[in-house]
């Protein structure tokens, strides 16, 4: 289980504003939530909420969107499918990053700490920058690269054996629960690619399809891009699509030995 780390540049103010739950409530939930607007001047603070959980569905998610549509209409989070899908509520909450959409708030004991994913600057509340992270993820090339001419009036093929090499690794959505629990990558992420990348990165090499497999392992051949990862396991360990990058990262660095015996 990766381990709480505040975002970047964090200082928490002790005292937030507390919302209470309307009178009579009898089941009701705590949460402390982190909240920051770099633009105010202020240093972070952690507001905290009480949900009357006989109001409110079953997941983080619904607790956050029922704060911010009856307690604090401030309160910024993203969020779309809902379905653990699209990787947009990524994450922290008591110390775990996952998906607010698939964490059911009856497997968080005690009061809910929530807060976003560790070691990235924040554009506000629970909304991390992924600027960087994107930009990462467009510098290994994520589509298929081909020299030869592709075949005429139909698709290129693969055989259904092929095809199985790509499952666990198609999956990822890319909501950076995986990179952003590695120490690794809090520490060297202006240059090593971090576990979802190099989980995308493998995804092209493993494609029979694609041609550029030299040239894909060429790109990574280098001490930080590719060798920070030290196997901790983090990263499978908090995937909420259940995948495993060590094991792509492994492969990788396998496919780059093998080259040169």
């Amino acid at each position: 289980m990766a381990e709480f780390a505040l975002p970047k540049n964090s200082v928490i103010k002790k005292n937030g504003h507390v919302h209470k739950a309307e009178a009579g409530a009898e089941d009701v939930k705590t949460f402390k939530v982190y909240r920051y607007d770099p633009d105010s001047g202020e240093n972070p603070r952690y507001d905290t909420f009480e949900i009357d959980m006989a109001e409110c569905g079953p997941m983080v998610l619904d607790a956050l969107i029922k704060m911010k549509s009856e307690q604090d209409s401030s309160l910024t989070f993203r969020r779309s499918c809902r379905e653990g899908i699209c990787g947009s509520c990524s994450m922290n909450i008591n110390g775990r990053n996952g998906l607010a959409c698939t964490t059911a708030i009856e497997d968080c004991k005690g009061d809910v700490r929530i807060t976003p994913l560790p070691h990235m600057d924040v554009v506000k509340d629970l909304v991390p920058d992924f600027t960087h992270f994107y930009a990462q993820y467009s510098s290994i090339k994520p589509w298929l690269q081909t020299v030869t001419p592709a075949p005429a009036g139909k698709e290129r093929l693969q055989s259904p054996e092929d095809r199985e090499k790509l499952d666990g690794l198609y999956e990822c959505i890319l909501c950076a629960c995986c990179s952003t629990s590695c120490p690794s990558y809090w520490w060297n992420a202006d240059k090593f690619l971090g576990p979802a990348i190099l989980l995308q990165a493998y995804r092209w090499l493993a494609d029979s399809r694609d041609e550029m497999t030299g040239e894909r392992l060429d790109e990574l051949e280098d001490p930080f891009r590719l060798y920070r990862c030290h196997t901790i396991m983090n990263c499978a360990n908090v995937c909420p699509k259940g995948l495993n990058p060590a094991k792509a990262i492994a492969e990788i660095k396998k496919m780059e030995v093998e080259r040169v015996l």
